[in-house]
């Protein structure tokens, strides 16, 4: 079963520095038939202009994970971490019992686009994290995050993965999905055709009760794909 978001309902906020689609209920954006999917509660299309961005501010209990589509993120913490986030790296940040921090676009010229993406984790009340992680862009489909950070990803707070899809017009793949277990499509650029559902950038898709989610490739893509409890 394939439940389209299309890119056009998605909810917007334009606070002049900052435009922002919301493809969940976020900040002044509310639906109550769009809370998010299982643990998965934000996706949000942030473009951020240049020398702009979120001043400190603080989280509690969230996983966090950023993907940087173009420009830099410049990532300040309570955990003393500083860094800078290029276009094709992840973030994940793990707030924890309570952590703060600054995201800026350090350019003075350039436009920042990122997706900010929140999860609710499986465990509560521990110590912050930060990790951060430039992944070789390889064709296919590549495992980013996960429960216990095999094969190099990401190690995540809940039971839920995250991977990146990279295809070329007319390429395809199937990727399974256990029994009671959903999932989360959402394109970033190019399109795919789901289960007969054409998906085009900025859309997304919740999958249930298959056992294999079969994606081919309309125009060069990648996109995103939360497995998830």
């Amino acid at each position: 079963m394939i439940i389209k978001r299309a890119s056009y309902e998605r909810g917007q906020a334009n606070h002049g520095w900052l435009q922002s689609l919301h493809s969940f209920s976020f900040a002044n954006y509310y639906d109550p038939e769009h809370m998010g999917v299982s643990a998965l509660r934000v996706i949000n299309d942030d473009k951020v202009t240049a020398g702009a961005g979120f001043g400190m501010h603080s989280h509690q209990d969230m996983e966090i994970i950023s993907y940087v589509k173009k420009g830099t993120i410049e990532h300040k913490d309570s955990m003393e971490n500083t860094e800078q986030l290029p276009a094709g790296e992840f973030q994940l940040m793990s707030a924890g019992h309570g952590i703060t921090h600054s995201e800026y676009n350090p350019s003075a010229t350039e436009e920042l686009e990122f997706l900010q993406i929140w999860i609710v984790p499986n465990v509560y009340g521990i110590e912050p994290g930060y990790q951060q992680k430039k992944f070789e862009t390889t064709q296919g489909i590549q495992l980013i995050a996960s429960p216990d950070g095999h094969d190099e990803s990401l190690s995540i707070h809940q039971n839920a993965s995250l991977y990146r899809i990279i295809l070329n017009q007319k390429e395809t793949i199937s990727q399974p999905l256990e029994t009671k277990r959903c999932a989360y499509l959402h394109i970033i650029s190019g399109s795919i055709i789901c289960e007969e559902t054409e998906l085009s950038a900025g859309d997304g898709a919740t999958i249930k009760q298959t056992e294999h989610i079969n994606l081919v490739c309309q125009n060069n893509c990648e996109a995103l794909l939360f497995d998830l409890p």
